[in-house]
C-alpha cells in the first residue's frame, strides 16, 4: 500500500476543522466537506480545498477521514451522500468519532465489501489536544493498514495506539475512556456540590483536592467551570448524554454491569432535561446543586 497524500476530509466542526489543518500543515492535499460555511472558509483560507458535498470530498483521495457526530451520519455520508462510491479502490476509511463498537464493526465490513480500506481510530484529548496536534489516537485495523496511514494518523495526534486487529476494538477502548470521563465529571461535581452545601468555598475545596489522592485529571479540569457561573463550552453536556448512552449500549451487548456509568448517565440526562445540554458538561455539577437545594447558577 501506498502512503496518502490525497485526504478527504468529512466533518470540519469543533476537533474536525483543527484536525484538518493540521493535515494541511504537514504538507497533505486536503479536501474537506462541512454543512457550515464557515469551516469551509477557514479550510481554504489555511491552504486547504472546499468540496461542494462529501462526494466531492472523497473523489481522488487515498484516505478519506470522517469526524462526524455519530454512527448515523458516517453512513450517511459514505453510502447516502456516495463518498464511497466517489472513493477511489484500494483507498482508506478512516473513522475518528465516537461510536457504538458493534455498529462500527458493522461498518468496516461494508466498506471492506467494496475493495476498500477501513480504520476504526476515535480519538480523545477535546479541542485543545485537536488544535496542538497531541490527540491520542486509538487505532484498529490490520497492520499493514495502520502503518500505510501512520503519516495521516500522526499528523494529527502525538499518541498513537494500535489496540486490535478488527474494526470496533478502538471504539471499545474509546468507550471506556468516555465511561471513566463521564464518572469523573460526576464524581468531581457531587463532591463540589457537597462541599458548597456544607458552606464551602468552591475555590478553596478545588484548591485543596487538586493537590490530594482524591485529584483527577477532570477534577483539575472541569472544576474550576464548575465554580465559574457561565464557563466557555468545551464539551458539552449532550455530548455525554451521548457517550454514556455508547457506554450503556456497551455494556448490555457484553453484559457487563456498569453501575457508577449508569447513575453518571442518569445525571447528564438530567441536565440535559433540566435545559442545560447546551451548556459546557461541567455544568452537570448544576444538576447536583438542585438535588442538593442550592440555587447557584
Amino acid at each position: 500500500m501506498s502512503e496518502p497524500r490525497n485526504i478527504g476530509f468529512v466533518g470540519l466542526g469543533a476537533m474536525g476543522l483543527p484536525m484538518a489543518l493540521n493535515l494541511v500543515k504537514k504538507q497533505f492535499h486536503v479536501r474537506g466537506f462541512d454543512m457550515k460555511p464557515e469551516a469551509l472558509a477557514a479550510l481554504n483560507h489555511a491552504g486547504g480545498h472546499v468540496a461542494a458535498n462529501a462526494a466531492e470530498a472523497a473523489h481522488s483521495a487515498d484516505a478519506l477521514v470522517l469526524m462526524v457526530v455519530n454512527i448515523a451520519q458516517a453512513e450517511s455520508v459514505l453510502f447516502d451522500a456516495g463518498a464511497l462510491a466517489a472513493l477511489p479502490e484500494a483507498a482508506t476509511v478512516i473513522l475518528m468519532a465516537t461510536c457504538p463498537p458493534n455498529s462500527v464493526a458493522a461498518l468496516a465490513k461494508r466498506v471492506e465489501a467494496t475493495g476498500r480500506h477501513f480504520i476504526d481510530a476515535p480519538v480523545s484529548g477535546g479541542v485543545v489536544g485537536a488544535q496542538g496536534g497531541t490527540l491520542t489516537i486509538m487505532a484498529a485495523a490490520s497492520n499493514e493498514v495502520i502503518e500505510a496511514s501512520r503519516s495521516v494518523l500522526v499528523a494529527m495526534g502525538e499518541k498513537l495506539f494500535h489496540v486490535g486487529l478488527e474494526a470496533g476494538q478502538g471504539a471499545m477502548v474509546k468507550t471506556v475512556n468516555q465511561l471513566l470521563c463521564g464518572v469523573h465529571i460526576a464524581a468531581a461535581a457531587e463532591g463540589m456540590a457537597l462541599a458548597e452545601k456544607a458552606g464551602i468555598d468552591g475555590q478553596v475545596i478545588l484548591d485543596i483536592l487538586g493537590g490530594s489522592a482524591a485529584s483527577s485529571w477532570m477534577l483539575l479540569n472541569r472544576g474550576p467551570r464548575m465554580v465559574q457561573d457561565e464557563p466557555e463550552v468545551t464539551s458539552a453536556v449532550d455530548i455525554f448524554v451521548k457517550d454514556m448512552s455508547i457506554v450503556m449500549d456497551a455494556g448490555r451487548a457484553s453484559k457487563a454491569a456498569l453501575p457508577l456509568a449508569a447513575a453518571a448517565h442518569q445525571m447528564f440526562l438530567a441536565a440535559s432535561a433540566q435545559g442545560h445540554g447546551l451548556k459546557d458538561d461541567s455544568q452537570v455539577v448544576l444538576t447536583y446543586r438542585d438535588l442538593a437545594g442550592l440555587k447557584k447558577g
